[in-house]
């Protein structure tokens, strides 16, 4: 296996690990800490908008200079537009088949139905995900190991890992109140991050073998990120925060601030 698809590999089983961790506490509470929760949401928020640029929108330019015909800012924009549409398009399908669900199926029924329609929906949001990851480490191949590219790429890591951990815990913790098992609770939570390892080697493979989309790629997994920063993250983690409103926008600056301060640092 090439290495840098190997290095996807190793860090996108890692995101899976972080979203069975979030789902494991399931096992030891009936909840997770919300303010917690609410401050690695805002954490992973900040760090997924910073490297959308610094790590994602920033090399796809400088490529697209280098490799493209067509003007970089035109390559940038449609591979941006194309992710977040991707993400857009994910959710409608998504909430389609919800209302479905709702309409044909008695109450009880229904409530087991939302439950999968969730887990349905992490899975499928942690698929681009998974592609960010791969289309990252994907941009060391051929050499191209220079420190930034490489901390660019754990950082992008590290930041979708953190908000997979309350990520596990939503799936986990409404079948353990719906009834179910801690055991089959948490298989089911962790179960939601599988595909972000094969995502994150799909994404690789494709960066390592068809450089040509190498700029689309990387704009791609922006548009994807900073969709789900801004439609999901952000709102989630604002929630419950009448006590301490500035709880989870203090995450998200921070989170902000250590990866720009990473990237200008090793850049």
């Amino acid at each position: 296996m090439n290495s840098v698809v190997f290095m996807a590999l190793i860090a996108t089983l890692g995101t899976w690990f972080v979203t069975a961790l979030g789902a494991a506490t399931v096992v030891f509470f009936k909840s997770p800490n919300q303010k917690v929760l609410n401050l690695m949401l805002g954490f992973a928020s900040g760090v997924m908008i910073a490297a959308s640029f610094w790590s994602l929108l920033q090399p796809a330019i400088e490529r697209a200079e280098a490799t493209s015909d067509l003007p970089a800012c035109f390559v940038a924009t449609v591979g941006f537009l194309f992710g977040a549409i991707f993400i857009w398009a994910s959710d409608k399908i998504i909430s389609l088949t919800r209302r479905r669900i709702t309409n044909t199926q008695e109450s009880q029924n229904t409530r087991f139905g939302r439950i999968i329609m969730l887990i349905l929906s992490i899975t499928l949001h942690n698929i681009p995900e998974g592609l960010a990851v791969g289309v990252a480490f994907g941009v060391l191949q051929n050499g191209a190991y220079d420190l930034e590219a490489l901390m660019g790429a754990i950082t992008i890591a590290i930041g979708i890992g953190l908000q997979n951990f309350p990520e596990g815990a939503a799936v986990s913790v409404p079948l353990r109140r719906e009834g179910f098992s801690r055991k089959r609770s948490f298989l089911y939570g962790q179960a939601s991050g599988m595909v972000e390892p094969i995502a994150g080697v799909i994404g690789a493979l494709l960066v390592v073998y068809v450089e040509a989309i190498l700029p689309y790629a990387l704009a791609f997994a922006a548009g994807a990120m900073i969709l789900v920063a801004v439609h999901e993250l952000i709102p989630e983690c604002q929630k419950n925060q009448e006590a301490h409103p500035y709880f989870a926008t203090t995450g998200i600056v921070l989170g902000f601030a250590v990866m720009m301060l990473l990237d200008v640092m090793l850049g």
